[in-house]
């Protein structure tokens, strides 16, 4: 029988004698968490459940830990300490945050391997759930290794351990409500009610009937007691999804109950207790709405304590191609399964996204659609390849294009790494010092025509 995949994660030459027993039932791939985070973690797709081996003193090195536990992304994590760490502690809040079980030591070998037996199944019944249900990029936005979602992933953490409002800030299509899942999923209320409110379809005549609920009799269609968001979510999570779309009078409804946790139904005059965890998205800065006089400050300094600020895709294109082989697997079911070829995948990366993820996923099913080929190209994508159709008769010259393909090949290394000069010369497989040549070479080239560019426009979605 082939041994399962098993993560171990542990600080530099430590040693544990389960390791030995662990060895001839699972197939151990260790990584040394004092070790920098490489770009790309090779970890076997299979993999699924992990080992945290504690060294003692380990808190000066819980944020580098903290980091690989994101990056290596395993579903369940198992703790290994060589004592109980005591309560209120940064150990101990690592291990709740991350773990699903935790021993001290010396371990009781047979009870881990159930354990992690247990937690494998449990996981392979998650990962076959969530695939089943995967719809569109909401579903998948928070996948990819790079630092910047990574640092969300961190945040989002965070904040899920709380029950202190989160404000989420993004463009356009970058994933906020699926943000605003992932807290509410991995918090204490995760069994309790997610209730949605799309401030963009609010009326302002319908505010206070909507939150807050009405009476029977209260209006003239009112026919029943009718409870309103704000009661519905107790005991879970409210979602204002584009709170900068409301009025400043719906904005000054909503303020009493953000201050006293109470909602009043119209059409009475008794006050409910209404304690769902309030969680708010926006495609604007709410301080800049603030400043101009359109979003109600006092509302603001009740949401915005804890923000996350979703980075755009064209900030994270080294995830593009984690995201683009997801979706195509979970696009237009029932259709021939296909790929991208490495050209239609040049220009992914290479592209502004200015639709972000909504965009990206539109164009991977329009190829879908268009392709005829087992292979998507960028035609069928509606891309070009960077630089097609831009030289000029006059510039046809070999060194042209060799110029051109340095500097597109400079561009793609520099997202690929995340702008780390190092590791873009590493994915070029050229010297530092050749990469910094070529760098100097193109860098007046492109700055003038940089200078003139215009930044993607905003979306309103999520």
């Amino acid at each position: 029988m082939e041994k399962r995949p098993l993560v171990w994660l542990s600080a530099a030459h430590s040693s544990a004698p389960i390791r030995g027993m662990l060895e001839t039932l699972w197939s151990l791939i260790d990584f040394d968490f004092g070790q920098p985070l490489s770009l790309f973690p090779n970890i076997p797709d299979a993999a699924k459940v992990g080992v945290l081996a504690l060294p003692e003193n380990v808190e000066a090195d819980l944020p580098q830990l903290e980091k690989w536990l994101e990056a290596l992304g395993m579903i369940y994590w198992v703790a290994i300490a060589p004592q109980k760490p005591h309560n209120r502690t940064a150990t101990a809040n690592l291990i709740v945050r991350y773990c699903s079980d935790f021993h001290t030591q010396p371990v009781d070998g047979e009870r881990l391997n159930t354990v992690l037996g247990h937690l494998w199944g449990m996981a392979s019944i998650k990962e076959a759930s969530s695939h089943a249900n995967l719809h569109d990029y909401g579903d998948l936005a928070l996948l990819g290794s790079s630092s910047a979602i990574q640092n969300v992933h961190g945040l989002l953490r965070r904040f899920s351990a709380t029950l202190e409002p989160v404000l989420i800030t993004g463009e356009s299509s970058t994933g906020k409500d699926a943000s605003a899942r992932f807290i509410h999923n991995n918090s204490i209320r995760a069994t309790g009610p997610l209730i949605f409110v799309n401030c963009a379809a609010l009326p302002s005549t319908l505010t206070q009937s909507e939150l807050f609920g009405y009476e029977k009799g209260a209006f003239t269609s009112a026919q029943q007691s009718h409870p309103g968001r704000l009661e519905q979510a107790n005991g879970g999570t409210l979602v204002f999804s584009g709170i900068n779309e409301l009025h400043l009078e719906q904005q000054s409804a909503l303020l009493r109950f953000l201050q006293e946790g109470e909602v009043q139904r119209v059409g009475s005059n008794t006050r409910i207790s209404a304690n769902g965890r309030v969680i708010a998205t926006t495609t604007q800065p709410l301080q800049e709405l603030v400043a101009v006089g359109l979003f109600r400050s006092d509302v603001y300094f009740r949401l915005g304590n804890l923000e996350v600020i979703l980075p755009p895709l064209r900030e994270r294109c080294e995830d593009i191609p984690t995201l683009a082989h997801a979706l195509l697997d979970a696009s237009l079911p029932g259709m021939e399964q296909k790929r991208l070829s490495s050209a239609a995948m040049h220009c992914l990366i290479n592209h502004s996204w200015p639709g972000n993820l909504q965009e990206l996923q539109n164009r991977l099913r329009r190829g879908v659609l268009l392709s005829e080929r087992p292979k998507i190209e960028p035609g069928d994508l509606g891309l070009r390849p960077p630089g097609a159709g831009r030289a000029q008769p006059s510039n046809l010259s070999l060194q042209a294009f060799r110029d051109q393909a340095d500097h597109q090949a400079l561009l793609c290394s520099l997202r690929l790494s995340n702008n780390n000069l190092s590791e873009a010369a590493r994915v070029l497989k050229i010297s530092r010092a050749s990469f910094y040549r070529l760098l100097e070479k193109h860098t007046d080239h492109s700055s003038s025509k940089n200078a003139h560019q215009k930044p993607a426009s905003k979306g309103d979605t999520t």
